[in-house]
């Protein structure tokens, strides 16, 4: 048996170039199929990387309560007093390792497109510094507590025109001029713009106010005794979650909205190219009617046919997708976009082509192989030995 189908494998294979147009118009339509669907996979994967690499276990941020996003939030000078006084919170020679940071929304335009764009603007102090130990300045320098200086994140810097380093911008009512440009290692921080949190409250007219504090826990990941500290106090209406889980929750709905975009898009299309396979594989069943009487004249049963019709279209769906991985690869791996992030922001990050992604574009490629040749196959399989004689004269 297993010689049998080995044979009927064989002989569809080498009779492909018989029908070279028709295999090939079913192999690009996998292609593109599955090339459409790693590019929303891979933009979706890239976008929750960008995000959840940007957490910590080791820091707690706290924001008002109900706050979906640090826009949404606003923490008085007093709250602030009383998050440093918290217990769980990791203290140094100068005090608690806390940083309130105001967080606003600026104007940016687009490289090439020069369309307007929504850019995060954040004030923080030198303890926002001292709780961001990877950020890196790679060009000129830090801002000085003060002044109009900013520094930008090396994403701005790609996508978005005017932040050169040396440019004086006009952010709200006032000019700053660009200082430094940051590395923070492929996170969210490198989609947002700083300065000094004192002179940006007095520039945006913000008074003391700020959106967010972030808190080194003194034990990574604990954040037990905060959250008893604001059920204690009334003045304190604020939630408390680790660095990490703020992230992951922030990335989780725009990350989402892309795949469940990109999958039903996908299977739209899929349809289309399931039609392509299934009229390949029936053309491949007429066409070889005479070879399929032969066989089973001479004592072949159904189901080394069944196998070998259907081994084709997976072997004409395997090779699109392939094909439609490599160009998705190509094509789209570490491209660098932005979307609107939870604040209404642009958030810069790669599009991100892992093992995963790669492997649900040919799961989906083999499907659409295992539903286009099954049919075909059945019939071939059923097909009468006079009636195929028949159709061969």
């Amino acid at each position: 048996m297993f010689s049998q189908i080995a044979s009927v494998i064989s002989m569809n294979i080498r009779s492909i170039p018989q029908r070279f147009w028709m295999s090939l118009a079913t192999v690009i339509a996998v292609a593109v199929v599955v090339a459409v669907l790693l590019a929303f996979l891979a933009m979706a994967n890239g976008f929750r990387t960008t995000l959840q690499g940007s957490g910590s276990e080791e820091l707690a941020v706290l924001m008002r309560t109900g706050s979906q996003a640090e826009i949404n939030s606003v923490l008085s000078r007093e709250q602030v007093n009383l998050i440093a006084d918290s217990p769980g919170i990791a203290r140094d020679a100068n005090g608690p390792l806390i940083s309130p940071e105001l967080y606003l929304i600026v104007d940016g335009k687009k490289k090439g497109t020069q369309t307007k764009a929504n850019l995060p603007f954040r004030g923080i102090d030198e303890r926002g510094l001292d709780l961001r130990p990877t950020i890196q300045i790679i060009q000129g320098r830090m801002f000085e507590p003060g002044k109009n200086e900013i520094v930008v994140g090396e994403a701005i810097l790609r996508e978005f025109s005017g932040f050169g380093l040396g440019n004086t911008i006009k952010l709200g009512r006032a000019q700053w001029q660009v200082v430094g440009v940051f590395s923070a290692g492929g996170s969210i921080f490198d989609s947002e713009l700083w300065a000094d949190i004192r002179t940006v409250q007095s520039q945006f007219e913000r008074g003391n106010t700020v959106q967010i504090v972030r808190a080194k826990l003194t034990t990574p990941g604990d954040i037990t005794a905060i959250e008893e500290s604001i059920k204690a106090d009334q003045r304190l209406n604020l939630d408390v979650k680790t660095e990490k889980a703020f992230y992951q929750e922030q990335s989780q709905g725009i990350s989402d909205l892309i795949f469940y975009i990109g999958w039903p898009l996908a299977i739209a299309m899929a349809l289309g190219a399931l039609a392509g396979a299934l009229n390949t594989m029936y053309n491949s069943v007429a066409q070889r009617s005479g070879e399929i009487a032969t066989l089973r004249a001479i004592g072949f049963p159904g189901l080394p046919v069944f196998c070998g019709t259907l081994f084709e279209s997976l072997a004409l769906s395997l090779l699109g997708g392939i094909l439609g991985a490599f160009a998705a690869f190509l094509f789209f791996d570490g491209l660098t976009t932005s979307t609107l992030g939870s604040s209404f922001t642009q958030i810069v990050f790669k599009f991100d082509m892992n093992a995963d992604v790669l492997m649900d574009g040919i799961v989906l490629a083999l499907v659409i192989g295992s539903v286009g040749g099954f049919f075909p196959a059945m019939r071939a399989a059923r097909l009468p030995v006079l009636l195929a004689f028949a159709a061969a004269a």
